[in-house]
């Protein structure tokens, strides 16, 4: 291919990369708002680019780059989860005096970082796409760099953050050495029939290493202080895109790398899958701060989203698409709703701060209550059918040992009810503890936005959403 057929593939991400230049330099002289409105038409912009396909399919730069389906799908998914991310967040940090201009161009590098990702076909290519957004979220999560809380949590991700990444490469630096390439075509044929042991010891550090970036147990340490002590919107942005990048990331080098060694890595999914379950559902019980019991809930959900992966099939892609989707709409809107509650000027993030809820902001509490039971897989809301599609791909697997982990699913499932449950009796039940202050606009309408996407609005959405993630899952080649 010419390089300017190169280019052409990747429009989404050049969007972004020479539009982060720009602003980061306007930033210093132009308007806090209007670097907002700019940062978000670029965004759509990018996501426009891909919907559109206004690059052809195919690969680009020797095959780093993968432009198709299922890159478009992503894309498209984490630039709009960004663009609400900048109009959450922003305000939220001008009420507490921490202006930056450095934010929303933060959440712009994180979304190519994204964006390079989901369309990695090659070793390096993906380690500069994970480390372009680890690199941005490291920053984000100590944002409010005034709180000690957020310091912390920006300093263990980042210390942990960087142990993954020295799994990560070092897992790509044994597969090269062992299959010769880095490329993902290339490793396929060299694993065909089968990984050597020296290539299996390279794909256990890399699914280590990106195991880590979806907060999977055991790798999952870093989430609970991460999410309580970063800014709200924050949690709100990496507890959604990153990790729907992320597992796309985990499905093409499994499939497309390793599709010949799938007897042997679905075994280690497994493992991970029920891991978190029991990790999310179990340690969730505990938690007082909403923060951290959200980032257990996310524990046992990506133990999900594995699960499906772990099908090895194009179903099971499909099931694990449509699940990171609907979920990343839920976790995304309920830590709207946290943005938006504060009394006397400070966070609401305890259950026991949401005692009488209800009373005081029924539209909120609604929220809050349809975002917990969609978390908890009561029908008809939008987390019922996303495990509906996860435990259907399981099921309709011939591996007994991925069946039997649906049903373990199923068994967490109503153990995490517990804590969801919890939240909603005293948002409905408890008596109020004082007055709560008045609700930013832009919190509220993207919590019930979000809402009334979980339902209603779902049964709609499926309608696209599932032949959009059934066409993004064909193009890993898989049956």
């Amino acid at each position: 291919m010419t390089f300017s057929a190169d280019l052409a593939l990747a429009v989404p991400e050049l969007i972004l990369a020479g539009s982060a230049l720009f602003l980061l330099v306007a930033g210093a002289f132009a308007p806090k708002r209007t670097l907002v409105v700019g940062t978000g038409a670029v965004l759509a912009l990018a996501a426009a680019a891909a919907a559109a396909a206004v690059s052809p399919v195919g690969k680009a730069f020797g095959g780093g780059l993968v432009s198709d389906a299922a890159s478009s799908f992503a894309q498209v998914a984490i630039y709009a989860a960004s663009a609400v991310s900048i109009l959450l967040g922003q305000r939220w940090f001008a009420r507490r005096g921490v202006d930056n201009f450095e934010f929303p161009v933060l959440i712009l590098l994180a979304a190519l970082g994204m964006g390079m990702m989901v369309g990695a076909a090659d070793l390096i290519s993906l380690y500069v796409g994970v480390e372009l957004q680890s690199l941005a979220l490291y920053v984000l999560a100590a944002m409010h760099r005034d709180n000690a809380k957020a310091s912390e949590a920006g300093l263990k991700y980042f210390v942990l953050g960087a142990l993954s990444s020295g799994l990560l490469l070092y897992g790509a630096s044994l597969i090269y050495g062992f299959a010769g390439s880095t490329k993902f075509a290339d490793i396929a044929t060299a694993v065909h029939g089968g990984a050597g042991t020296g290539v299996l010891f390279g794909l256990v550090f890399l699914i280590c290493g990106l195991a880590f970036k979806i907060s999977a147990a055991p790798f999952h340490m870093w989430t609970p202080d991460v999410y309580e002590g970063a800014p709200t919107p924050v949690v709100g942005f990496f507890a959604g895109a990153p990790k729907l990048a992320a597992m796309l990331l985990f499905a093409r080098i499994l499939t497309e790398g390793f599709g010949g060694a799938a007897g042997q890595w679905r075994q280690v999914l497994v493992i991970m899958a029920l891991l978190s379950i029991a990790v999310g559902a179990f340690g969730g019980l505990a938690q007082k701060n909403l923060k951290r019991l959200w980032a257990y809930s996310s524990i046992a959900n990506v133990g999900y989203a594995v699960l499906g992966l772990a099908a090895g099939n194009a179903e099971g892609v499909q099931a694990m698409l449509v699940f990171m989707v609907l979920y990343m709409v839920d976790v995304t809107g309920f830590f709207a709703c946290l943005s938006a509650l504060s009394r006397d000027g400070k966070s609401m993030e305890s259950i026991d701060d949401m005692a009488g809820l209800f009373r005081e902001r029924p539209g909120i509490a609604l929220a809050m209550t349809a975002f917990s039971l969609s978390a908890l897989g009561l029908p008809p809301f939008s987390g019922f059918w996303a495990k509906f599609y996860v435990f259907k791909a399981a099921i309709n697997t011939p591996d007994v040992a991925i069946q039997g982990a649906a049903i373990a699913g199923l068994v967490g499932s109503v153990v995490a009810a517990f804590y969801y449950l919890r939240l909603i009796k005293v948002m409905w039940f408890d008596t109020a503890v004082g007055k709560t202050d008045a609700t930013p606009m832009e919190a509220k309408t993207i919590a019930i936005s979000a809402a009334l996407f979980t339902f209603p609005v779902v049964l709609v959405a499926l309608v696209f959403i599932d032949p959009l993630a059934k066409a993004a899952a064909a193009a890993f080649g898989l049956a």
